[in-house]
């Protein structure tokens, strides 16, 4: 490998400090990365260059044998790459991109530290509760920290070991030619840490299954598949991480008068022959007590009557929605002897006035001649 100036291959003065060596060697890097330069062969061997220059000087024992002795500290297998390390010819990619994306790092290896799990509770509730908003509260499990052993997961009066084959990064290096290939410690799982005595409550995991009680304001105007987020309520972190979120999905039940289509209610109302021909006033539901709608004479079954204002106020929305209310002639039932008679009667005076009481009845037999060609 060469035998420059360490400190020229950087650019930087002899008693430069840690953080401009690693500034220097960032902007090299980047400069002369391979893959950055696939046409320019000089770039890999610059590229080297600066790796080597930064893994001795940025090191303090090498760099003060570096200062004393220059590179004769590493011949004849002196000062060079350890075990598990990447070797002054090595890629070591994990150092140079986790330097330029912030990736935060153990003392040479990647955090261990992880933020929980978030949650989801899935919660019904009425259509009334939807629309006026209410405050429950929910019992869910959850990933706590083990009381025993305090989240170490090592049996009282005992603490975790530094992993051997890692010396406690949760990270090892495989050398194979130019690349230094790193990856998660297949001993340790990544945490860095062997549990000789685990803790009996936990298995050595640090964490233990419970339940919890949340308090969960429900605003009003919520919809299907609203969700109400609780910052910090979801599982425990590892090693110290923040706990994560958790999610309140809400789920209305069925109405047995009301069906919502967002923030407009749909109800039907039975109305009897005699109204519908004759006309009248029926009284109808809503969510803020009864109201009175008139119906025209000679309504049809099936016709939509709109009250203003009568629906539901979104959480999102500065007015309330509109009740709609589909009216369905009912047809009678259980008639008595005097009723059959009444109503055969007016069959027989409305059959003789040429379809017009029934103008929908006759249109649509003058369809059904047309269709069949008579």
């Amino acid at each position: 490998m060469s035998k420059k100036d360490y400190y020229e291959v950087l650019g930087v003065n002899r008693d430069a400090s840690d953080e401009e060596i690693k500034k220097a060697y960032r902007k090299l890097a980047m400069k002369h990365h391979p893959d950055r330069n696939p046409d320019n062969p000089k770039a890999e061997e610059h590229f080297k260059e600066a790796k080597e220059a930064y893994e001795t000087l940025s090191d303090g024992q090498k760099r003060a044998a570096y200062d004393q002795y220059g590179h004769a500290a590493f011949e004849a297998g002196g000062m060079g790459g350890g075990a598990g390390g990447a070797g002054a010819a090595g890629f070591d990619f994990s150092d140079i991109f986790g330097d330029i994306f912030g990736g935060a790092r153990g003392s040479g290896g990647r955090s261990n530290v992880h933020r929980g799990a978030d949650l989801r509770y899935n919660m019904e509730i009425t259509l009334e509760q939807a629309a006026r908003g209410t405050e429950t509260q929910i019992r869910v499990p959850t990933m706590a920290e083990c009381e025993t052993c305090k989240g170490t997961g090592a049996k009282p009066g005992t603490s975790p070991a530094t992993c051997t084959t890692c010396g406690g990064h949760g990270q090892v290096r495989m050398q194979q030619g130019f690349f230094s290939i790193q990856q998660t410690c297949p001993r340790c799982h990544g945490t860095g840490k062997m549990i000789a005595s685990p803790c009996k409550d936990c298995s050595g995991s640090g964490r233990i299954k419970q339940h919890k009680t949340l308090s969960v304001k429900i605003p009003a105007g919520v919809d299907n598949d609203d969700r109400i987020r609780l910052s910090g309520e979801g599982e425990h972190g590892v090693n110290g991480g923040p706990p994560g979120d958790l999610y309140v999905v809400i789920h209305t039940k069925p109405h047995a008068v009301f069906q919502r289509d967002h923030n407009d209610l749909h109800c039907e109302m039975p109305i009897s022959f005699s109204t519908a021909a004759l006309g009248g006033e029926i009284e109808i539901p809503t969510l803020d007590g009864a109201a009175r709608i008139k119906i025209p004479p000679e309504t049809q079954s099936g016709k939509q009557f709109r009250l203003r204002g009568k629906g539901i106020k979104g959480v999102r929305s500065s007015s309330y929605g509109d009740l709609h209310c589909h009216v369905i002639v009912e047809t009678p039932v259980n008639l008595t002897e005097r009723q059959k008679e009444l109503l055969r009667e007016f069959e027989t005076i409305n059959s003789d006035d040429s379809g017009h009481h029934n103008p929908r009845a006759k249109s649509w037999m003058n369809k059904v001649k047309d269709f069949f060609g008579q």
